[in-house]
């Protein structure tokens, strides 16, 4: 929390009202280009009088650094005063003024002041003016902004940019109101310093409508915080809070309007937006809001983590326009730890059932479809396991070649049906012995050297597959996939086979799931699940 009580900003009300010139407190201010400004901290005299040795400046930032403001014809410093004569449009910044040393310094406050462009053609910029909704036949009146220097200062009224009836009054008065007051109404005080003459100026829109008498009640309702009375916030201890104050402005905008927090009399510090580097307490920048035709402004105060010395803390919100202030204090008060809704129970249930059922589906899904998800994977990113591993060929088909066979389907399909499909159709190149090798030479040799060539070898089983030169191939093989794990093995169940015992011992140690089984006229379409797991156990490749 900053070092700067809030009986500071009260006694700015008191000491506005003494001196006739009221400090402005907003964080934000805009002024006209050309005209009389100042800015301004209040002096506690009895404060002054016990640290006499401290000092105050004025500082305005400039590239991220405080630059202390040095004194020219123009700009004038004087402790607690800051005056623009006039203000330019290279005076909008940053301004804060200091409180130092030589051994502590800390900021009494910081404005940030708009110098808004002049309209040549045209009095009054309609980017800086208020705007005040009455009603017909009851009495007003506008008041002029004070910021003279000399009591006999004058001062001028313009309706529309025209002299209304050579009026000099602070205020202008109407005892009863008619629609024909409605306009813009312009106060200019003349100001004489060193010689010569400047000007400030302050613009009202004054709009007068015909209301009803069921309206009138509630047009009048001005300026109000939501709930002024003693609050009492019960929360838990341990946990995040935010306190949330409104103000009803009425029915037209309050440009002036300001809304603010503090803690023991304490500001607290602005959020940054950055959850690491917030404080304990940090408030956000009010906010103007308009509902329907009504006008409200709100500010958040967050408080990170409850403790127990904040449940003796007054946590004040003060509303600030109209040069008028209303103050509600909040308390907070430790509750008891209440069980969860029941609502809020079976919410938590449904929900934790129907993600349980999701991903009970989601996995079931996965299983039944692995090797269609593996497929499409493999075709979008055109993985290849082929490239670089010193192989010719993709597998070594091991079928029945000998007379034993009672028929020709076996041949059949080892010699057409499967070249058929994974050579044409997904780029495969396959060895088969009887087509690709040339007679003559050393059989057992060639059967070695071309299993030695191949990334898989497919063994077309059925009952009569057992013969010399098909038991070494399945031999061969199975030393290579389970010895020297160099060689892949695919199982092809041609037929149904009901009895393993006349293939060799060592087939049961491959994985079940390389057996791949032939259903006829089922497993013809290409994309039938048979062609969809030999694939599978095929090295990847991409699809011609």
């Amino acid at each position: 929390l900053k070092k700067m009580p809030l009986v500071i900003f009260l006694l700015m009300f008191i000491i506005g009202s003494a001196t006739e010139k009221l400090c402005p407190i907003r964080d934000s201010i805009d002024v006209l280009e050309g005209e009389y400004f100042f800015l301004c901290f209040p002096e506690l005299r009895q404060e002054c009088s016990q640290k006499a040795e401290y000092t105050r400046n004025w500082y305005k930032e400039n590239a991220g650094e405080q630059k202390l403001i040095k004194e020219t014809h123009r700009i004038v410093s004087q402790k607690d005063f800051l005056e623009f004569w006039p203000a330019e449009l290279s005076d909008s910044g940053n301004y804060s003024l200091i409180h130092s040393n030589e051994k502590e310094n800390f900021t009494l406050k910081k404005w940030t002041l708009n110098v808004l462009e002049r309209n040549k053609s045209s009095c009054f910029n309609k980017n800086h003016l208020t705007t005040e909704i009455k009603n017909a036949g009851s009495g007003h009146s506008l008041k002029c902004s004070d910021l003279s220097v000399n009591a006999n200062d004058s001062i001028k009224w313009y309706k529309d940019c025209k002299n209304y009836q050579n009026k000099t009054e602070r205020e202008l008065d109407f005892k009863t109101l008619t629609v024909q007051h409605s306009g813009i109404y312009t106060c200019k005080i003349l100001i004489t310093h060193a010689g010569k003459i400047f000007y400030s100026t302050s613009t009202i829109r004054l709009i007068v409508e015909e209301v009803g008498l069921d309206e009138e009640v509630e047009t009048q309702i001005g300026i109000k915080l939501v709930q002024e009375s003693l609050l009492s916030v019960t929360l838990c201890l341990g946990k995040e809070e935010v306190l949330n104050c409104t103000g009803f402005l009425g029915y037209y905008m309050r440009e002036d309007a300001s809304l603010y927090w503090s803690v023991n009399q304490m500001f607290p510090e602005k959020c940054s937006g950055i959850s690491e580097n917030e404080p304990s307490i940090c408030e956000e920048e009010f906010k103007k809001l308009r509902i329907g035709d009504k006008f409200y402004v709100t500010s958040l105060l967050w408080i990170k983590k409850v403790t127990d010395e904040d449940l003796h803390r007054n946590f004040t919100c003060m509303l600030q326009a109209d040069e008028g202030m209303r103050i509600k204090i909040v308390k907070l008060k430790k509750g008891n730890t209440q069980d969860l809704p029941m609502h809020i129970f079976t919410t938590g249930m449904v929900l934790a059932v129907v993600f349980l059922c999701v991903a009970v589906v989601a996995v079931v899904v996965c299983v039944t479809f692995r090797v269609d998800f593996v497929l499409f994977y493999r075709n979008m990113c055109r993985r290849d396991d082929t490239v670089g591993d010193g192989k010719e060929y993709d597998a070594f088909v091991s079928y029945l070649k000998d007379c034993v066979s009672p028929n020709e389907e076996e041949r059949e399909f080892a010699l057409n049906i499967l070249p058929m499909i994974l050579e044409e159709n997904f780029g495969y190149k396959l060895c088969i012995f009887e087509r690709d090798v040339s007679a003559g030479g050393a059989v057992v040799d060639d059967i070695h050297s071309f299993i030695d060539k191949s990334r898989r070898l497919i063994i077309i089983l059925s009952q009569n597959y057992i013969s010399d030169r098909a038991v070494y191939e399945l031999e061969s093989g199975l030393h290579k996939a389970l010895v020297e794990r160099k060689t892949k093995i695919i199982l092809i169940e041609y037929r149904p086979i009901s009895d393993y015992n006349f293939l060799p011992e060592s087939l049961s140690l491959l994985p079940s799931q390389r057996v791949v089984k032939w259903k006829k006229d089922k497993s013809l379409p290409v994309n039938s699940r048979f062609w969809k797991n030999l694939r599978y156990l095929m090295p990847a490749k991409p699809t011609k």
